[in-house]
């Protein structure tokens, strides 16, 4: 078994990377400064924490193209909710 995830894990490590490349291009033509985005994700999670409880591993939150200006960005964002708080934090 050990032979076998360090192969997925090198898959995984592709993607991923991939997956940031795309992100950066993204923020490069949208002129959206680096760092921005991880600060809007760590925003978004606090004022939902308020309200509900989220799976925070399956959480997910990109920047996606919109349209066919380059420069339009659309938030997209697949928030998995466990449960609602019972009471405000």
């Amino acid at each position: 078994m050990g032979i076998f995830s360090s192969f997925f894990k090198k898959e995984n490590s592709k993607e991923e990377a991939k997956n940031r490349l795309k992100l950066v291009l993204i923020q490069d033509r949208a002129m959206l400064p680096s760092g921005v985005l991880e600060n809007m994700k760590d925003d978004i999670l606090k004022v939902l924490s308020k309200y509900v409880e989220i799976e925070k591993s399956k959480l997910n939150i990109e920047i996606c193209p919109y349209d066919e200006d380059p420069r339009k960005i659309a938030l997209v964002a697949n928030i998995p909710i466990l449960k609602a708080s019972s009471r405000r934090k």
